[in-house]
């Protein structure tokens, strides 16, 4: 998993409540056993004019233009502005995949669904949970000023404006932690790899059968 420090990035509004996970990767996406390619398929309802198919080339598709993510000016955006309750409905953990994969590192909102803000967590996203009133300037600075961006800074725990203001956030310490280091589970867990082989060969030492029921 990406460490996460700073980050200094363009910023893109979805000015809608109340966005879940179905609309943020649809499910005729989630058939593919692999963690990767879906960011192509973010937002793909609302992306395109036609209807998507997994493995279908986006070259060949009618992007739609009144979208927010097919305008220019947000091209490369790396911090997504949401409304309240962002990432609810179902539980895939496909979403923070496909936000991470199209070129996201943080999502900020007033509120998010529990499932989805725990999966952010875990797949190197951070959601940023800000004061509707905080949000509402954010939204309308970067509507008004093309190529706003914002810089966020974990390890202070601040979103600083284009003017140099400073937002202040919450972070579960745990959390912070993991992600300054790019530490997801699995990587946590082989922190303690030299404890799992110590613990593994003591085990087999004492219980010798265990090595012919597991090659069975």
């Amino acid at each position: 998993m990406q460490k996460f420090t700073v980050l200094h990035g363009l910023v893109a509004p979805i000015d809608r409540e109340n966005v879940d996970t179905d609309a943020i990767i649809p499910k005729q996406f989630l058939k593919s056993i692999k963690k990767t390619g879906f960011g192509q398929n973010l937002f793909d309802e609302w992306r395109y004019l036609d209807h998507g198919a997994p493995g279908q080339d986006p070259a060949s598709r009618r992007p739609n233009p009144d979208f927010v993510l097919n305008q220019p000016r947000y091209q490369g955006a790396a911090i997504l502005l949401a409304r309240k309750n962002f990432g609810c409905g179902s539980s895939r953990e496909h979403a923070p995949w496909a936000l991470e994969q199209f070129g996201f590192r943080a999502v900020i909102a007033p509120s998010f669904a529990d499932i989805f803000f725990n999966n952010c967590f875990k797949n190197g996203l951070l959601p940023i949970a800000l004061p509707a009133s905080a949000v509402d300037q954010l939204f309308h600075e970067v509507l008004a000023f093309p190529g706003y961006h914002l810089t966020i800074d974990l390890e202070r725990q601040l979103v600083v404006r284009a003017q140099g203001a400073q937002i202040a956030f919450d972070v579960q310490p745990f959390r912070k932690y993991c992600l300054l280091n790019g530490f997801d589970d699995i990587a946590l867990t082989l922190r303690q790899s030299d404890k799992i082989r110590a613990f593994e060969a003591q085990r087999l030492a004492t219980k010798p059968w265990l090595a012919r029921t597991m090659m069975r």
